[in-house]
């Protein structure tokens, strides 16, 4: 995700990215499944849409999968967009911007930037461990 987030995305696309939850739960459905669904439970490749934007629903199983599940954004309790920011920033690595900034900045409390933080840097950490082909697989980067 370090690599992603500084070359592949410019100002202009992160600030698009950072404006609304839609636009980033559809940036994690292009980079999750990009055309392709394979479901969790049963291993149909078909979907319909699912309740939930941009969630997709099995054919065969009625299984929905989130746009977020099995990702560092599943189950994330704050605004998605803002949990892009803390992603960004940390990954970035240009400049150290503590937990406490990142509350005042996105006006959440400082211990829930400090979990999302260390749930970044324990997946990003967790990278290294991973094959060289698996590291390119951009999908993979977004899983922990």
């Amino acid at each position: 995700m370090k690599n992603f987030f500084s070359d592949d995305l410019s100002p202009e696309e992160l600030n698009l990215l950072f404006q609304s939850d839609e636009r980033c739960l559809e940036f994690i459905a292009t980079m999750k499944w990009g055309e392709e669904f394979e479901c969790r439970k049963c291993g149909n490749t078909n979907f319909c849409i699912g309740k939930t934007p941009y969630s997709r629903r099995c054919t065969k199983c009625k299984a929905e999968e989130s746009a977020t599940a099995g990702t560092i954004f599943h189950n994330c309790k704050f605004p998605i967009s803002k949990a892009f920011y803390i992603a960004f920033q940390v990954c970035r690595g240009n400049e150290a911007i503590s937990t406490y900034e990142f509350a005042r900045r996105l006006t959440l409390r400082q211990m829930t930037c400090w979990n999302f933080k260390s749930k970044i840097s324990s997946a990003l950490s967790s990278l290294e461990e991973l094959p060289e082909g698996t590291k390119k697989d951009v999908r993979k980067l977004f899983t922990y």
